[in-house]
């Protein structure tokens, strides 16, 4: 017995990632394969606490946006005529067992009517756009490191991708809001509807799960800067989608729990379930945005455990190989290739290879493009490729960082680290171009 979970440990942490999905013929092998992988990759996002401090970040920061963001959806949904119904979609969720509802409704109608006494003009202004954007902003940041992507887009375009999300679910709310209504009182339609009462029933069901899956599924793609693909994140927004409505129906028995609870907390009773509801609603974003990385990437961690032995030596090598791609591209004017397009065609991790690009990056080796058809990013030399050679690469990755801040150190060690230096620079030939090593 302790034989056999021997193996699988070993099977789990080396021989799952040392075996590429294109190397196993059988379909359904392969499908297990890529299942065991994505659970496994998901899981690791729990193994710290990183997640936990960024759900708590993020319910901080939506605390702030949410007022604002309600208020918007509540004015596009007076301007389609369909502010009763939003009314009636809050009055029929859990808020409303709470007596939540009400509450929330009249802080955003005093939210509109102080936006429209000339609040905006000062202070206001500045202040409530600031909490919706530093929350979009920082949920991209949160979904930037599950990516492993360290650089944020533009201004321009973070505005853009948040503008448009926030338009979204106003725009879902009033169809589905709309498709609810021609459900409920086409007269029309009325004697079919009785004949095919569950039908109906399903419809006004499942078309608050679909609303609710296409906004998981469009934050999963908008918001991180990096290509993703819609295959990817359509999986992680029917789960999330799911789970949302799960908690929405299991929120009632926390209602009754916090109903108790008021008799200790008084009027203050509801900060803990808003708070709940917020960092529930955060959880679920960041679980998603891991499982879409993890659908669109587990193929490219092979060998993820064996990285964490990778020796200085060999993760040089694999660095110098990737720049000499990138020059070989660049030289004979082929169109750059992103970081997921270098992992994939060379059969390495999608992380090393973030890590390798991002190190280079950051000692100006190496610059990243925007690719408009693709909407992604790909890397181009950032010198003169006749002036790239092994000792100045090996030389800048290794004086990355802070150097000589150490004070009253002894001659000796000031001596040690001279002919130390020395040494450095005797070992590497200057005159080797990283493009001729191919």
């Amino acid at each position: 017995m302790k034989q056999r979970l021997q193996h699988f440990k070993e099977f789990i942490q080396y021989d799952l990632w040392r075996q590429s999905h294109m190397n196993i013929h059988t379909p359904r092998k392969r499908l297990w394969y890529r299942i065991l992988q994505t659970i496994i990759l998901v899981a690791r996002g729990f193994k710290d606490q990183v997640l936990v401090v960024r759900a708590n970040s993020l319910s901080f920061a939506l605390l702030f946006a949410f007022i604002p963001m309600m208020a918007l959806i509540y004015a596009i949904a007076r301007g389609f005529g369909f502010e009763e119904v939003l009314q009636e979609i809050l009055s029929g969720s859990f808020l409303a067992e709470a007596n939540i509802a009400p509450v929330l409704i009249e802080w955003i109608e005093r939210y509109l009517e102080t936006a429209q006494g000339g609040f905006f003009l000062g202070m206001g202004l500045i202040v409530l756009v600031w909490a919706v954007y530093a929350f979009f902003n920082m949920l991209e940041n949160s979904f930037n490191s599950i990516w492993n992507v360290k650089q944020s887009r533009s201004l321009g375009r973070r505005l853009t991708n948040y503008i448009m999300t926030l338009l979204l679910v106003p725009i879902l709310v009033v169809v589905t809001s709309g498709i609810s209504i021609f459900l409920n009182s086409a007269e029309i339609l009325s004697s079919v509807l009785e004949a095919i009462e569950p039908v109906r029933k399903f419809m006004l069901r499942f078309i608050p799960f679909v609303a609710t899956t296409a906004v998981f599924t469009w934050i999963f793609v908008a918001i991180p800067n990096t290509k993703v693909k819609f295959s990817s994140a359509f999986i992680p927004g029917i789960i999330m989608g799911l789970l949302y409505q799960v908690v929405q129906s299991l929120s009632m028995y926390l209602v009754v729990l916090f109903t108790r609870m008021s008799l200790v907390y008084g009027a203050f009773s509801i900060i803990p379930l808003i708070l709940i509801w917020l960092n529930i609603t955060c959880w679920l974003l960041l679980i998603g945005a891991e499982l879409a990385f993890a659908i669109q990437n587990n193929d490219l961690f092979a060998y993820e455990n064996d990285l964490k032995k990778m020796s200085r030596r060999y993760k040089d090598y694999v660095m110098l190989y990737i720049l000499a791609m990138i020059i070989r591209r660049f030289e004979a004017g082929e169109a750059p290739q992103t970081a997921q397009e270098i992992a994939t065609v060379n059969q390495l991790p999608i992380r090393l290879v973030q890590q390798l690009l991002s190190r280079m990056e950051e000692t100006n080796i190496i610059r990243r493009v925007y690719i408009e058809q693709e909407e992604d990013q790909a890397f181009v030399p950032a010198l003169d490729t006749k002036t790239i050679t092994v000792e100045m690469v090996i030389g800048r990755i290794s004086a990355q960082g802070s150097e000589e801040f150490l004070q009253h150190t002894p001659a000796e060690m000031q001596a040690f680290w001279q002919r130390y230096q020395q040494m450095i620079e005797a070992n590497h030939s200057d005159d080797i171009l990283v493009s001729e090593l191919t």
